[in-house]
């Protein structure tokens, strides 16, 4: 399975983005509102410039305190991003997410960001290629 079918299957192709300069508290509104992990940092909603995830944030809350909430975005971006075109192997795709241990990964093609995919993602789809994997080799072996 490739990357093109994981985002027709989402509900959703909506990438959600924020400009560099937006503020972490802000991030984290607008996380815990639209219920996400990640958003995507770009300041014009077409170059990915990094990633900045919950995770990212609980760890600065962590280490400097409430007052990384006033920091921008582009502060604790993750810059050095790992991303994926669609016609990748969703399984390539699953291993670099594990071994890297994140979870989402933007989706671009011709330097343009057109989707993000989570882990959530992509074992969700190989979950339903198994079962219909599954189901064929049944109907094979009772003769449908």
């Amino acid at each position: 399975m490739q990357v093109h079918h994981i985002l027709k299957s989402k509900a959703t192709d909506a990438v959600v983005t924020v400009k560099s300069g937006t503020s972490i508290a802000d991030v984290a509104k607008i996380l815990t509102e639209k219920r996400i992990g990640t958003v995507v940092v770009s300041d014009d909603q077409q170059t990915a410039l990094g990633i900045l995830s919950e995770r990212d944030i609980v760890r600065e809350l962590a280490t400097r305190g409430a007052s990384c909430l006033s920091e921008t975005a582009d502060s604790y971006m993750t810059s050095k991003l790992v991303t994926c075109s669609r016609n990748d192997d969703a399984d390539h795709i699953l291993s670099q997410m594990t071994e890297g241990r994140f979870r989402h990964m933007p989706v671009i093609e011709d330097g343009k960001l057109v989707g993000l995919i989570t882990i959530g993602d992509v074992v969700k789809a190989r979950l339903t290629e198994l079962a219909m994997e599954r189901n064929a080799l049944e109907g094979m072996i009772m003769g449908h």
